[in-house]
């Protein structure tokens, strides 16, 4: 949807402040990428309708659009949207709003949406132990430079054997990473708060795999001694969540494992994995849940249904 016209130069102004808005409040990367994406389709949708600018934009507009958002396709996958995505494209509308305020713009739409209940993890989704074990010896040949193979090693760490999501991923910085504490900072967490356990413990084996990158890797990648960010791309800046999809895509279809190649996984899916992973090794829920830098037991008791399932 990143590519959908907006002709409208009122919308395209707001597109371009909104953008810039983002980047002044210190939004993660993933926010500052995906956000504008969301607004260009409503903006997309109210042109359809023949609006050139918010004035006479009504609630019931915006409603009709989320009605709209619910029923289309998932480009990538088919379809219908994701809950998640469909909170994500409601967040969006709520932080117009507050640009909006900001700017002394003048609207009369509100957003009025309840949240949508996040879908249920899709236990085919779940990789085993063996599997994950697969993805890391990937690691050895997924790409030509050894520079790049040793930094998906790290990835993987990050995302499984931390459990980290994407974007708590991509904000790690140098100073985050305690070498002698064995642990990880966690700067930033769900939608940009912060977590209720900020560390993460990490073991000597996962250590040895990141002090591999940042010895022999992260050197030979252009100015990353003038970064602070831990993982950066060949430009030498942070390396942002589109690349840590692209480099999971690529270390699952290096294993050449067509059972762990049909089950889509993504950087969350690492995520889900090692939870159940814990819970099934006889991790209390508790730590499981501290683990994963969840607020509430609630977000966690999905993994025992899931290693129950497994289980079964």
């Amino acid at each position: 949807m990143k590519s959908l016209p907006i002709h409208s130069e009122a919308f395209n102004a707001i597109l371009v402040g909104f953008e810039a808005d983002l980047k002044a409040r210190n939004k993660c990367v993933t926010a500052i990428y995906s956000l504008p994406i969301c607004l260009r389709e409503f903006f997309h949708y109210l042109e359809s309708k023949g609006y050139e600018n918010l004035i006479g934009v009504t609630t019931t507009i915006v409603t009709a659009y989320y009605q709209y958002l619910s029923t289309r396709k998932n480009q990538r996958r088919g379809g219908a949207l994701s809950n998640g995505s469909l909170n994500k494209h409601q967040y969006a509308l709520r932080m117009l709003l507050n640009y909006l305020k900001d700017t002394g713009a003048r609207f009369s739409f509100g957003v009025h949406l309840r949240n949508e209940k996040p879908n249920t993890i899709d236990v085919k989704q779940i990789l085993t132990q063996e599997q994950i074990k697969e993805l890391f010896d990937a690691c050895d040949y997924s790409h030509l430079s050894e520079a790049i193979r040793l930094r998906d090693k790290a990835i993987l760490v990050m995302l499984y054997s931390c459990g980290l999501r994407r974007g708590e991923a991509e904000a790690i910085n140098l100073a985050d990473v305690d070498f002698n504490k064995r642990r990880i900072l966690i700067t930033k967490g769900s939608g940009n708060k912060k977590r209720t356990t900020p560390y993460v413990a990490i073991n000597d084996y996962n250590l040895e795999i990141l002090q591999d990158y940042l010895n022999y890797s992260r050197p030979q990648f252009y100015r990353s001694s003038q970064t602070d960010a831990f993982f950066v791309n060949k430009n030498g800046k942070r390396l942002d969540g589109q690349t840590f999809m692209s480099r999971v895509k690529t270390i699952v279809k290096a294993t050449e494992n067509n059972a762990i190649i049909e089950k889509h996984i993504t950087p969350h899916s690492l995520r889900h994995s090692i939870a159940t992973h814990l819970l099934q090794n006889g991790l209390s829920i508790k730590k499981v849940g501290d683990f994963l830098g969840h607020k509430s037991i609630d977000a966690t008791q999905i993994y025992t249904q899931i290693a129950e399932q497994l289980n079964a």
